[in-house]
């Protein structure tokens, strides 16, 4: 199976509910086609990654598991729905946060009887402190420091006909995102390998530059020892340059390396994703209040992932269905249209 079949039939190929020989088998061949296929050469190569394989995929299924079921998100419930009106501003913003999506647009076009779909809505949580006013029973305390919390930046990712098939490419997606830190890590080491190559092959050229010709007519302005001095500034740097690569392995044990650093991420996958369930009280101004309080408040429930590696990210998200009513059709683009007139 290649690449792109496997993107094609992702959704089938992560089972939520059991760790199978069968999936693991799957997702080791799909972590070596995606990070370096030449790591099939290697001695035991299957053998050796499966258990990593294995780990990884219980830590997702954990995660997928722990999801909360999935809440309506519609702009007609968005006045009665207290939670809506913690997500969002006012209910327009529903439709135009889905309005957005073009793989939601492409699965109901593609399966014109679906009412309703479910998707991953991602969002920006802020909290900032702030001054407001606080009733005490009958006392009314003014410049109380106070934690208002906002979310913008929505946007939906995955989505699926229902939520078993959102939930199953959410843990492939999270299985990618393994698979892109361990690239990641495996292209800087193979860019400082190449940088210290080079330089080596620098060095080196003018290492024996140096050795060959002398001091050339360096040495009718006394200037030998200045070239004595550089060459062993050269050496050094060659030694340190040595020595640099080896602790990196040369190119001959790049794939050993490669497989472990591999190995190693999927061993390790709390280090690099992690998702939480997070309450927030919250009163009607998305001010954050204690049990204790008397205010108009609700229990908003969301799911926090903190996305680590190279470029880390957090973001609040919830498991959402939605009606094909509030997907709005694709607009006209007019400078589009007019630039093929043109």
């Amino acid at each position: 199976m290649g690449i792109l079949d496997w993107f094609r039939n992702r959704p089938a190929q992560f089972d939520t509910d059991r760790l199978s020989s069968e999936l693991i088998r799957s997702a080791t061949e799909k972590a070596i086609t995606l990070t370096n296929p030449r790591l099939n050469v290697l001695p035991a190569c299957h053998a050796r990654l499966a258990p990593a394989v294995a780990t990884a995929i219980g830590f997702v299924q954990a995660m997928v598991e722990a999801l909360p079921s999935a809440r309506p998100v519609s702009s007609a419930l968005w006045s009665s729905d207290r939670v809506l009106r913690a997500f969002f501003a006012a209910p327009g913003d529903i439709p135009a946060a889905l309005g957005r999506s073009g793989n939601l647009k492409t699965l109901f076009d593609k399966f014109p009887e679906l009412d309703e779909a479910c998707v991953t809505l991602g969002m920006a949580i802020r909290e900032q402190q702030i001054l407001g006013t606080v009733l005490h029973g009958a006392i009314v305390r003014r410049d109380v420091v106070q934690t208002s919390v906002s979310f913008s930046d929505h946007r939906t990712h995955a989505c699926g006909r229902d939520e078993s098939e959102l939930r199953r490419l959410v843990g492939v997606q999270a299985f990618e995102y393994l698979l892109a830190q361990a690239l990641s890590e495996i292209g800087e080491d193979r860019v400082e390998r190449q940088e210290l190559e080079g330089n080596r092959a620098l060095i080196r050229a003018r290492l024996r530059l140096l050795r060959d010709q002398g001091p050339g007519l360096g040495s009718m302005f006394a200037a030998a020892r200045e070239a004595a001095s550089e060459q062993g500034e050269l050496e050094a740097k060659l030694l340190d340059n040595e020595r640099q690569l080896e602790a990196i392995g040369d190119s001959g044990s790049a794939l050993e390396m490669e497989l472990a650093c591999l190995i190693e991420v999927l061993e390790n996958p709390g280090r690099y994703l992690r998702v939480a369930q997070r309450r927030l009280r919250l009163n009607t101004m998305n001010v954050l209040i204690d049990e204790t309080s008397s205010e108009v408040a609700v229990d908003v429930d969301f799911s926090i992932a903190d996305l680590g590696g190279t470029r880390p990210l957090q973001r609040a998200f919830v498991l959402a269905r939605c009606a094909r009513g509030d997907v709005p059709a694709q607009a006209i683009s007019f400078d589009d249209a007019a630039r093929y007139l043109l």
